[in-house]
């Protein structure tokens, strides 16, 4: 079983969320995408873990600025997209679209997402309905097309929708309240929005992340899974 812990980073700022990943069978470790190494090293402590990953999903900064800090404290492996290791700092294994990855027992899927950037990648855990979507799927939204095109961005969508609704979902930033004035525009009166705006906003005011939601609830409100062709989707980029 996968044990998953959300760390905010930048916060206030870039609002980041790196994930700490746990493999109850073996004890083995990982950190998704840190941003910055202080609140991880923080959680981490307070864990008492000593990550033995660190798994990133694409090359930006505000996903890798804590990769060096972080491999040199904790002897950490960098792993990342093979086709993108020149961007990622302290690569040391690369991982392939359409294989696995093996986090002790707990193993993820590795799926291309080219959009966002060239050779971004998810890891899906399919046995603990475990999806990290980096800068690819926010909650009511998707992330800007800084190196590919919508046509990419709309096969990557599919990809995503393809996966159960049963599976949760674990972005790269807290965005939601950014988003949630255009996806209440598309769908003013659409119950199951409101009700994910209701319980997102509960969450917020107690400090804690709106995610996880599922890949159910979330192609629901999504505007952008909602689309169904890419004329539509062409319209909302």
């Amino acid at each position: 079983m996968l044990k998953i812990h959300t760390v905010l980073c930048r916060a206030g700022t870039m609002d980041n969320y790196a994930y700490i990943l746990i493999d109850e069978a073996t004890g083995l470790s990982a950190v998704i995408d840190p941003s910055e190494p202080a609140p991880v090293i923080a959680e981490c402590t307070k864990l008492g873990i000593t990550p033995d990953y660190i798994l990133n999903t694409h090359h930006h900064f505000d996903h890798t600025d804590g990769n060096l800090a972080l491999k040199e404290l904790y002897k950490a492996k960098v792993v990342a997209n093979v086709n993108d290791s020149a961007r990622i700092p302290g690569f040391d294994i690369g991982v392939e679209p359409g294989k696995t990855f093996a986090l002790g027992q707990s193993i993820a899927q590795i799926i291309d997402v080219s959009a966002h950037t060239q050779g971004h990648i998810l890891y899906y855990f399919a046995k603990d309905k475990a999806l990290f979507t980096g800068d690819t799927l926010f909650n009511l939204c998707v992330g800007g097309l800084f190196e590919g095109s919508i046509d990419e961005m709309y096969t990557a969508l599919q990809k995503i929708k393809a996966l159960p609704d049963d599976v949760n979902f674990y972005p790269g930033h807290e965005y939601t309240i950014h988003a949630a004035a255009a996806a209440f525009h598309a769908a003013p009166q659409d119950t199951n929005l409101r009700n994910y705006l209701r319980r997102a906003d509960e969450k917020l005011k107690q400090g804690q992340p709106v995610c996880p939601v599922t890949l159910g609830e979330e192609k629901n409100c999504n505007p952008y899974l909602k689309a169904e062709t890419l004329d539509q989707l062409k319209k909302l980029i």
